[in-house]
């Protein structure tokens, strides 16, 4: 009989910080192990600790809390499988990223991560030392390697452990989500089993932590990259695994491959998990957003309604003079297909009330954006006195067009808790509400249908500060903008770059003075989900005083 080995992978969501909760995730996800005969269980990188901890790791208390959960959780698991868990190590003064395994209490390896990613959100140069490379360990006569996350994306630790001899490699991983991540992920592994002609388990952990998501899609492939088992995309799994020892070595049975879903329901999905994670982790279980009636707003209003379920979420509708009729039965529709809560609260009385304060101190002015200013401040101040009296966490509805270019007013529609579409441009918005409006999933809670009117869509934009204004009257087309705005943000091209594009140098010139002048507004702005490798936060970091231009481009 060939000789097998069961492995259990545990595609599971901690918490950052919960790590009485987070052990006891792990220790049911051995109880199931155990249940299916598995030789052991895998857990995500760090998961002991929660993805990513960021300088909360660098505390020394906690840092010995999350060790001693660890050894705990290892003492425990006793009479079945061994135990694998990411989790910090401290040895002296220096401090690791490391996996912890255990077998019936006793510690079998603690291996040391190696290779420490140190580019877009990630720190851990910063925040860790590297450790040296290790050989693999044996677990019921298999020798098991184990390359933390980034260790499997350069040749050096996959084919060290592989020369010493390992015969399955498990990959453990906090790896999240942008947009192709997937892909990007399969080549780099498919490309370790072709170098190391040995199986490979790629474990990633699921949910979400600030503007993170963490996708899960693990998966396992034998030598030569065949795909073997695909685990869901955002859902928790516990799937067992065999191997089997061939001739040629170990090999994986084939077992369930997960749908991967396209583009624009995995962006959607993650702003939908990326809100009921920061809600259901901070505590709040109800969330209110000004509903005014475009397309911003009502595509934040039907994620938050799948996110949390249509009664947990309150649409403030809080017009003035300049709002339009038609806004006003947008903002009814939409509240009314979802089937939340509607408010309306009126700012004409306050912003009389206001300009007649202000009257005495701006004599000798004429009205500007000062004035349209005031009326977004009063919603503001509204939708924020309604979150401290009701305990519901304001939603900010600005996407990354706007939030670019400071198309939004600081202490005024900015104000918030969380932004589900900050990393989503405004073309991308109107795409995104025709998705959705012709797609349903299960993990939806919000109503399948037409949720979004079609005149919402397609309605020039407008913030209604004044008559007749249309967003056009100040920026670009969005078509124009946002193609712009790629180039400048995601791709950091230069003005001469986008000049041979076909772009307008003067245009250009203006979009990349708007960015750079409201980088301050950025530093102040709620977090919000993360869909691309350059999202505004720990992705792109530029200071908020900064005077250079790009000279190119120039005739």
């Amino acid at each position: 009989m060939a000789n097998r080995f069961r492995l259990t992978l545990a595609q599971l969501d901690p918490t950052v910080g919960d790590l009485k909760g987070n052990a006891e995730k792990a220790f049911g996800a051995w109880e199931a192990a155990r249940a299916a005969g598995a030789d052991m269980v895998a857990l995500p990188e760090m998961f002991i600790a929660g993805y990513q901890t960021q300088d909360l790791v660098m505390k020394r208390a906690f840092t010995e809390d999350a060790m001693a959960h660890v050894a705990a959780l290892g003492a425990r698991a006793v009479g079945g499988p061994a135990i694998g868990i990411g989790g910090p190590l401290l040895q002296g003064d220096s401090l690791y990223n490391a996996y912890h395994v255990y077998k019936d209490g006793r510690l079998v390896r603690q291996v040391l991560k190696h290779e420490l990613p140190n580019e877009t959100v990630f720190d851990e140069v910063r925040l860790y030392d590297s450790g040296p490379i290790a050989g693999p360990y044996d677990l019921e006569g298999v020798r098991i390697g184990t390359p933390i996350c980034e260790d499997a994306w350069h040749e050096e630790v996959p084919e060290a452990l592989a020369e010493s001899g390992a015969e399955i490699l498990i990959v453990p991983n906090g790896s999240p989500y942008y947009r192709g991540k997937y892909d990007t992920r399969l080549n780099h592994m498919v490309a370790r089993t072709v170098e190391t002609g040995l199986p490979l388990v790629y474990l990633n952990m699921v949910g979400a932590q600030d503007d993170q998501v963490f996708d899960g899609g693990s998966f396992v492939l034998n030598p030569g990259g065949e795909l073997a088992v695909r685990l869901p995309v955002f859902d928790e799994a516990v799937v067992h695994v065999d191997f089997v020892e061939t001739e040629s070595g170990w090999r994986a049975e084939p077992g369930e491959v997960a749908p991967m879903h396209d583009a624009w329901e995995q962006d959607y999905r993650a702003m939908v998990q990326s809100l009921r994670d920061y809600c259901r982790k901070t505590g709040f279980r109800k969330v209110l957003l000004g509903l005014s009636g475009g397309v911003d707003s009502a595509l934040v209003a039907t994620i938050a309604a799948d996110a949390l379920g249509p009664e947990n979420v309150r649409s403030v509708m809080m017009p003035s003079e300049y709002t339009s009729e038609h806004s006003l039965e947008d903002a009814a529709a939409v509240a009314r297909n979802l089937g939340c809560r509607l408010d309306s609260a009126p700012i004409s009385a306050a912003r009389k009330a206001v300009t007649e304060t202000l009257a005495p101190l701006f004599t000798s002015t004429t009205p500007d954006l000062t004035e349209e200013n005031i009326q977004s401040r009063l919603r503001g101040l509204f939708l924020m006195a309604l979150s401290n009296k009701f305990g519901e966490m304001l939603l900010t509805t600005g996407n990354k067009s706007e939030v670019a270019v400071g198309y939004a007013t600081i202490y005024g529609d900015m104000a918030g808790g969380y932004n589900p579409v900050k990393d989503l441009y405004k073309t991308r918005v109107f795409e995104t509400c025709r998705w959705r409006n012709a797609n349903h999933r299960p993990w939806m809670k919000g109503p399948e249908g037409e949720v979004i009117p079609v005149r919402v869509i397609d309605k020039p934009p407008s913030a209604e500060l004044r008559e007749d204004q249309k967003d056009e009257d100040s920026l670009p087309p969005y078509e124009v903008l946002d193609g712009i705005l790629e180039g400048l943000i995601d791709r950091e091209a230069s003005v001469a770059d986008l000049v041979a594009e076909g772009y307008d140098a003067d245009v250009i010139r203006s979009v990349e003075r708007l960015i750079y002048l409201s980088e301050y507004k950025r530093f102040q702005s709620a977090p919000g989900t993360r869909l691309t490798k350059r999202s505004f936060w720990l992705d792109r970091r530029y200071p908020i005083v900064n005077r250079w231009r790009d000279p190119t481009g120039r005739d």
